[in-house]
């Protein structure tokens, strides 16, 4: 039977390109979740195909487009998944972006725009799916953090700032919410080969490869499970408020 059968996943971030924006849509159909993306300048030819081959898994998707860091746009997407589906089993913020640059060179709108996406879109997605998993007594929230925002980075600091954030405010939510029946979890990859990966200097991969435990990058497939895990039942019923962390070692607790 497929782990998230009949399911309903709201999902920010998502996108018809390579990497978790498509990747995360695609596992989750798969295992049989019927899907409401928020997607933000994609190619219009290329989401109609990409949701074409999500819908032939079985599943029903429905697309809304707009900047998660705006909280009209968070706001309509969960106003959507309940029109559509009358209830959200699970919430995945995936959106965010990367900008490597030393402290001194970040400017003020982009350190800004750092946290509205990677941070802040969490904040908002949350307070409008929260209700909803309450009244329903049940729900998973998975957001996506990082192990830059364990550990730090060089030209990570905005970066940083804003997974160390989600990583604190998922586990405040956690606190918040357990009494409802909803868990609230944070994934950290390492090092993975999306397009994130492409605005990274040579200098940054070689060094961040040399000093993992397991010296190499890791492919996405490798990560994508974490979250049909957390998500399904009753595989992710006692996890609530941790960060799991497909890190290749990186980070260790």
């Amino acid at each position: 039977m497929k782990k998230l059968e009949g399911k309903i996943t709201v999902m920010t971030g998502a996108g018809c390109g390579y990497g978790m924006s498509s990747g995360f849509p695609a596992i989750f159909a798969k295992e049989g979740s019927h899907l409401v993306l928020n997607h933000f300048k994609q190619d219009p030819e290329g989401m109609k195909k990409f949701k074409e081959s999500l819908e032939a898994c079985g599943v029903r998707v429905v697309l809304v487009e707009g900047d998660i860091s705006e909280e009209e746009v968070a706001k309509r997407l969960i106003d959507t998944a309940v029109a559509e589906f009358g209830r959200i089993d699970v919430l995945i913020n995936c959106a965010g972006i990367s900008n490597p640059k030393l402290l001194t060179e970040i400017t003020t709108q982009e350190w800004n725009r750092m946290l509205a996406v990677d941070l802040t879109s969490n904040y908002f997605t949350c307070k409008y799916a929260v209700p909803v998993m309450i009244k329903q007594n049940f729900g998973r929230i998975i957001n996506l953090a990082s192990q830059v925002g364990q550990k730090g980075s060089v030209e990570h600091c905005h970066y940083a700032a804003a997974k160390a954030g989600v990583i604190g405010f998922t586990k405040s939510l956690a606190r918040e919410v357990g009494k409802y029946n909803i868990t609230a979890n944070c994934i950290a990859p390492g090092p993975i080969e999306t397009q994130l990966m492409g605005v990274v200097s040579d200098e940054w991969r070689k060094n961040k490869e040399a000093e993992l435990v397991l010296p190499r990058f890791g492919e996405l497939e490798e990560i994508l499970p974490t979250a049909v895990f957390l998500a399904a039942e009753p595989d992710g019923n006692l996890y609530t408020g941790q960060t799991l962390g497909p890190n290749l070692g990186d980070v260790m607790y």
